[in-house]
């Protein structure tokens, strides 16, 4: 054999073997991601179906009557309690009031959200009672299935489903996350979960982790209630802007054990998963949404007054956005994205003590 085209066979060899050991790291890479995936399924499936509590007697919403929904085809609506139940405070999931409530309804067909923020002391009609009072003492006199009812009578479209975390499972996420990257509006010490004054914010953008996350979403000394909704709505759109991103994959065992025994929905593991469409291609369109009001301190009890024109245009916006009503553009295009708000007041501190 001559010398060149012993040369040749060599590399040629050589190339197999290359092409071999890639083809093989490739394989190893793929099973690893399998792998991981896999496990990160069944973790999943655990969390979700401990989280899994069912509202009794209620199947599907009233609204829709015997009509049941899919993620995956329909467009539908979720709703996300906040609630505080710190043994600090002496407060359990059974009496507590909600610290914070978002109403979120989900267009398929153009992976668009539609994300209400409900300030906490707005005066509406509770079912549960009979009576008008503080939305967030829904929870408070029935639980997630008084708070339901009292969201479905105050904008007259279904709730499809509910998400219930506690602090506990805000920071958790968040800190599985790595933090988030949010614009903090002032300097202040706030109190943490604990009710100690520990947490210094910082005006500015600024890479918060859970305890300062949770801390910039409950306070209201320096501004409206209405100004603390906007900031749990960024501070929401922040941490899906994080769990969508790329980096984040690694990170999503972390977040699965973080909600652990923190959070309770009416979604099935396979409901849940139909969500992720959403995502696809990014972070998907969030119009977010203030209800107008004002002050009312004329029975000695502080309370946001609804402004019934703006409420009703809300309701219109929901239903068209739910495919209940024929859809207006105008409508949609003056009511979302409202993050100027024409009802800022010094509120004091005097008027949440209730």
């Amino acid at each position: 054999m001559k010398r060149r085209d012993y040369k040749k066979r060599k590399k040629s060899k050589g190339k197999r073997l290359a092409l071999k050991v890639s083809l093989l790291l490739t394989l190893s890479a793929f099973l690893m991601v399998a792998a991981y995936a896999a496990s990160l399924q069944k973790k999943a499936e655990k969390v979700v179906e401990s989280a899994y509590e069912e509202i009794p007697d209620r199947p599907t919403s009233d609204i829709r009557g015997e009509s049941t929904v899919e993620p995956a085809h329909d467009n539908v609506s979720v709703l996300f309690i906040g609630i505080d139940d710190s043994e600090t405070r002496h407060q359990g999931d059974g009496n507590s009031r909600s610290d914070a409530l978002l109403m979120a309804t989900l267009n398929i067909k153009n992976k668009s959200v539609k994300l209400v923020s409900i300030p906490r002391d707005s005066y509406v009609y509770i079912p549960e009672v009979g009576y008008r009072d503080k939305i967030n003492h829904a929870h408070a006199f029935g639980g997630t299935q008084a708070t339901v009812e009292t969201i479905e009578e105050l904008f007259e479209v279904p709730v499809d489903y509910y998400v219930k975390v506690n602090f506990n499972a805000f920071i958790d996420v968040v800190d599985a996350l790595g933090g988030i990257e949010v614009e903090v509006p002032y300097d202040r010490l706030e109190k943490d979960e604990n009710d100690k004054y520990t947490i210094q914010l910082k005006k500015g953008l600024q890479h918060l982790d859970g305890q300062h996350a949770l801390a910039l979403a409950r306070t209201r000394k320096l501004d409206t209630d209405v100004e603390r909704g906007k900031r749990q709505q960024m501070i929401l759109q922040a941490i899906m802007k994080e769990a969508v991103s790329a980096k984040s994959i690694t990170k999503y065992g972390d977040v699965i054990e973080a909600v652990g025994d923190n959070m309770k929905t009416d979604m099935t593991f396979d409901e849940m998963k139909s969500f992720f469409a959403y995502a696809k291609g990014g972070m998907p369109q969030v119009d977010t949404i203030s209800l107008k009001g004002y002050d009312d301190m004329s029975t000695g009890t502080y309370y946001w007054k609804l402004d019934e024109t703006d409420l009703h245009e809300t309701r219109q916006l929901l239903k068209a956005h739910l495919g209940l009503i024929p859809d207006s553009s105008s409508l949609t295009d003056s009511r979302s994205n409202l993050t100027d708000s024409a009802n800022e007041a010094s509120e004091s501190d005097s008027f949440y003590s209730n």
